[in-house]
């Protein structure tokens, strides 16, 4: 008897499973998938047709991978997120029809023709991203539009018509990390947001807010609430209160009639005003002493009067500047002391600390000058060794937005990304503090002194090529509030590690660069859609990557990409350089012949002059993961941002669009 009693609690606990497997997953079946998805595509309106590949004939997603565009799919081939951008879609966002998806959590409208009143993203408790920017959105937003929803991590509501008082439900969402309603018409006051302490993105400029700021949202700098012009208090002006008669201020209270501070008014503030007086004549003394110094130390870097002969393996690919010198045992800081304003603010955590002045005492070579300034490997007194970038362009950008910028980039961590350890700030000039990376950049190995002394043959091309595109696809889940998040990609800014794997360097830039300066400096503004319509993209880092991929396969140097100020016509370059055939330095190709040319067609692809008609970065990540070493092999994988083990490498990224599974 007592087999079967166990026998019985046997299929007893299976059945329980089974029927907690049905209850958990059975609604988020593939056809479920596809009859809630075609609902929601019926309330949109399409002008461009971008949603062709919405049908019936496929299911959205097949494992991780979408067959749909706009669609991420989760391991187990769940929709996880919608991120239908730069579409010019409009209608209305019907969210009932995406209830029928019990895995959803994120959503992402950026820049479409969306309008009129907020959705109730209510119904979708379990998101934890919404993203609305640069819509038509408007009218005011219910005090309680977001109750509930206690897993909403980031929320970016900015650049629409929203009016109407600060929606009160946020306050309560005690996980949220981002909050973005900068460019609104919001007014009334800025609630106290203490229950959210992990909020490191806060935005709410060119508003109409008014009253003080409440401490807890004072961290965020002046930046973040320019544009509101009856905000008062830090990091803006003293609140008064004539500030505006419509604000209620608590009252003053009253001091005791024997004090001695009213009995006697003018002496005291005569004290007072005379210490502001001597304040003021010191701190000009000093900012005179500072300024002498800072004109003898010429500033960082190696002094312009002694030279010594370029190093083998340090040529500048970008040829900006031939005198860049190299003197190994150079201080960076050619000599100054610990009088230095401001100080390095690490990003990470996992270095040994250092200070400025340790900085530059170090004996340093420069490794090359770009067009934003110069690159030095700078040899500690420890022993350790870190790159110094210097950069000119960026004087334009105030200490907090630039900050707030360097917090964003600091979050991010990809092994094809150079991390960012540490960085410097100072009106003049900014100093960033990365790893060296052992083999130089992609530049140098493909064109330079470099070239032939490591061998790049084809599947180590291929690899190369292969973690740009991990690299660039996760700038583009982590960064989707930047048009272009790299935006300066090429061969120079491309560096190669000890294994020669691909990490990205001068990305996210875009907003800290001088408006005056990008259109000669950056690559994104040496595109076609930038010449032809005066603006930058999210397909334009695909066209900079589709020149990148042409120039590995041949190993010709897109020389156009040097000329300033004239429009760059790199159409004729790539049906040139594709006439010549691949570079002959790749080795034995041998039976590969047909997956080079399917590499090299994507690349030809990316290129696409019409914006509509080019890939976009996830079409391009899924068809180079196809390409494999040689054309019968069939030992192919896929990892483009997708796999456990990817996840498990970005330890650092957000949950926006990560395969993550609850």
């Amino acid at each position: 008897m007592a087999p079967k009693g166990h026998e019985r609690r046997l299929f007893l606990a299976f059945s329980l499973i089974t029927l907690h497997i049905v209850i958990s997953y059975g609604t988020s079946s593939p056809l479920n998938d596809v009859n809630a998805l075609l609902k929601f595509k019926e309330s949109l309106e399409d002008d461009n047709e971008s949603l062709t590949s919405w049908g019936s004939s496929t299911f959205p997603c097949f494992g991780n991978k979408n067959n749909w565009v706009g669609i991420i799919c989760s391991r187990g081939g769940s929709i996880w997120g919608l991120r239908l951008e730069n579409m010019k879609l409009k209608g209305a966002i019907d969210v009932d029809s995406l209830t029928q998806l019990p895995r959803l959590r994120s959503v992402s409208f950026i820049n479409n023709k969306f309008g009129g009143q907020l959705p109730d993203f209510r119904k979708l408790r379990p998101l934890k991203t919404i993203f609305l920017s640069h819509n038509n959105f408007e009218g005011t937003i219910s005090p309680n539009a977001f109750e509930g929803m206690k897993r909403l991590r980031k929320v970016h509501l900015e650049y629409n018509k929203f009016s109407g008082e600060f929606p009160t439900s946020l306050t309560t969402l005690s996980k949220l990390v981002e909050l973005r309603l900068e460019g609104n018409n919001f007014q009334g006051l800025l609630p106290d947001l203490k229950l959210s302490t992990s909020l490191h993105v806060f935005n709410v400029s060119n508003n109409q807010f008014q009253g003080p700021i409440p401490v807890s949202l004072a961290k965020f700098g002046a930046s973040a609430f320019s544009g509101n012009k009856e905000l008062c208090g830090p990091p803006l002006q003293i609140c008064t209160q004539t500030i505006n008669q419509n604000i209620t201020t608590p009252p003053t209270p009253q001091l005791p009639k024997q004090s001695s501070l009213l009995e006697k008014p003018i002496p005291i503030i005569a004290i007072i005003f005379g210490v502001i007086i001597a304040m003021i004549l010191a701190i000009m003394v000093i900012i005179m002493v500072l300024r002498s110094r800072g004109d003898r130390d010429n500033n960082f870097g190696p002094s312009s009067t002694t030279r010594a002969p370029r190093k083998s393996g340090t040529t500048d690919i970008n040829h900006e500047d031939n005198d860049a010198s190299v003197r190994s045992t150079t201080s960076v800081g050619g000599g100054r002391n610990k009088s230095e304003n401001g100080k390095l603010t690490f990003i990470r955590d996992d270095i040994e600390k250092f200070d400025l002045p340790d900085l530059l005492k170090a004996s340093a070579e420069i490794l090359g000058s770009g067009c934003f300034g110069s690159s030095y490997k700078a040899t500690l007194t420890n022993g350790n060794a870190v790159v110094v970038k210097r950069f000119k362009k960026m004087n334009n950008v105030g200490r907090d937005e630039f900050q707030e910028h360097m917090r964003r980039l600091g979050r991010l961590s990809h092994p094809n990304l150079l991390t960012l350890l540490a960085y410097y700030y100072r009106k003049e000039e900014k100093l960033f503090i990365t790893k060296p990376m052992p083999k130089g950049s992609l530049a140098a190995l493909l064109h330079g002194q470099a070239r032939g002394k490591t061998t790049l043959d084809w599947p180590t091309r291929l690899k190369v090529i292969k973690g740009v595109v991990r690299g660039i696809s996760y700038l583009y889940m982590e960064l989707p509030v930047l048009v272009a998040p790299h935006g300066h990609l090429k061969s120079s800014n491309v560096l190669l590690n000890d294994s020669l794997d691909p990490v990205l360097s001068d990305y996210g830039l875009i907003p800290l660069i001088n408006q005056e300066s990008v259109q000669e400096m950056m690559v994104a503004y040496k595109s076609p859609e930038y010449f032809n319509n005066g603006r930058v993209t999210k397909k334009t880092d695909v066209w900079a990557l589709g020149i990148l991929i042409i120039e590995i396969l041949t190993g010709k140097f897109p020389a156009a990409y040097l000329q300033q100020g004239s429009e760059v016509d790199m159409s004729s370059w790539v049906a040139s350089v594709v006439d010549e055939g691949f570079d002959k330095n790749m080795g034995q190709i041998r039976n590969s012949e047909g997956e080079m040319g399917k590499l090299l067609q994507i690349g030809i692809n990316c290129c696409e002059t019409n914006i509509e008609k080019r890939l976009d970065i996830k079409e391009v990540c899924d068809r180079i993961e196809e390409v494999r070493e040689r054309d019968n092999d069939d030992d192919f994988y896929s990892t483009c941002g997708s796999t456990e083990a990817d996840v498990r490498s970005s330890r650092g990224m957000s949950d926006d669009f990560t395969l993550i599974i609850n």
